[in-house]
């Protein structure tokens, strides 16, 4: 029998694995489902509805204009004397212009395909990273535990082999899982702007767009899955790599921003896996200190400093963790002992 497919079968059987997957994909249309009720389809009936919004609007800053106007000339006849309340002159308060009050301010929210959809594999992506982190850290470190990959090793005592196969197993079950949902994730926001929303303007372009945007996605969940495996299979449990990830991100992340922050570090976020991860997604995030103003402009306008993180710095955080972890886990796999 194929130890390819013995280990993904082994993989689509196991119960966690099941009840994980499941937990993500309802995750994942509580939140299709969350931003198909919040949203509305603009219509004559809501554009006209925020008319009125807006002019009712006008006209009670008018009223208010005119009640203070009112009350400051009362004021000034009354001799009674000024505590900042009123300007020097009464004919200086005047309502704002009509066209303060855009209507488009007053619209129910909308989806538009078009702009909103690439913002969405953000949180598509970080659900399946968790996923495929978990399962991958369980499917491994479960066997250690339960003595499963000794017994393995009999059968098959190609150590790297087993290992490797192993991580194959994982990866197609989650590439698997991730195409499947990217397809009805896709299709269950095209429905969100076809009945809640525009999906007008959605060109070839970005199309293409996406497309790239749910490439580094996959690439970052099939990363995750690949830590988590390379994690557990270091400590011989699945506690090893989640009590790894509850460390990174309470100490690793929280306590290090925090102590950054007392020192007045620059461009805190920098030092925050996070940002890598968002700027992988978004192709680049651009971070801002606005504790200085350095150049200031002749209108007085601050402009802080800023620093750009581009998806080449979170390839190489990626590829350098990556790699080191892997190998790590493949060496000592060749290295310890198998008891």
């Amino acid at each position: 029998m194929s130890l390819y497919r013995t280990e993904l079968r082994r993989l689509t059987k196991r119960r966690f694995t099941r009840w994980m997957t499941l937990a993500g994909v309802l995750v994942l249309l509580a939140v299709l489902a969350g931003v198909f009720l919040t949203n509305h389809k603009i219509g004559p009936a809501e554009r006209a509805s925020a008319e009125r919004q807006a002019e009712q609007q006008y006209q009670e800053q008018i009223r208010w204009a005119e009640q203070e106007k009112a009350a400051c000339v009362q004021g000034q006849a009354a001799g009674t004397p000024k505590d900042g309340r009123f300007p020097p002159d009464c004919e200086m308060i005047s309502p704002p212009p009509r066209d303060a009050f855009q209507a488009q301010w007053f619209l129910p929210s909308t989806f538009d395909f078009r702009k909103t959809f690439d913002d969405t594999l953000v949180p598509f992506t970080a659900i399946l990273a968790l996923v495929g982190f978990v399962v991958g850290a369980s499917f491994v470190g479960a066997e250690w535990s339960t003595g499963g990959m000794m017994n393995l090793l009999l059968w098959r005592p190609k150590r790297l082999t087993v290992l490797l196969t192993k991580l194959a197993a994982l990866l197609t079950g989650l590439l698997t899982l991730a195409l499947t949902s990217a397809v009805v994730w896709t299709v269950g926001f095209w429905l969100v702007g076809t009945f809640r929303g525009t999906t007008a303007k959605t060109t070839s372009g970005a199309w293409q767009s996406f497309a790239l945007t749910g490439l580094r996605g996959l690439l970052l969940v099939l990363t995750a899955a690949t830590i988590g495996f390379a994690l557990a299979s270091l400590g011989r449990h699945t506690a090893m790599a989640l009590g790894g990830a509850i460390a990174l991100a309470v100490v690793g992340q929280f306590g290090v921003g925090i102590l950054l922050s007392m020192a007045n570090v620059k461009f805190v976020e920098a030092w925050l896996l996070p940002t890598y991860a968002l700027a992988w997604m978004q192709k680049k995030v651009t971070l801002e200190n606005w504790d200085s103003c350095n150049n200031v402009s002749f209108s007085g306008e601050c402009k802080p400093e800023t620093l750009d993180i581009t998806w080449q710095h979170s390839s190489t955080l990626l590829i350098g963790g990556l790699v080191l972890l892997l190998g790590a886990a493949l060496w000592t796999m060749r290295r310890r002992d198998i008891s």
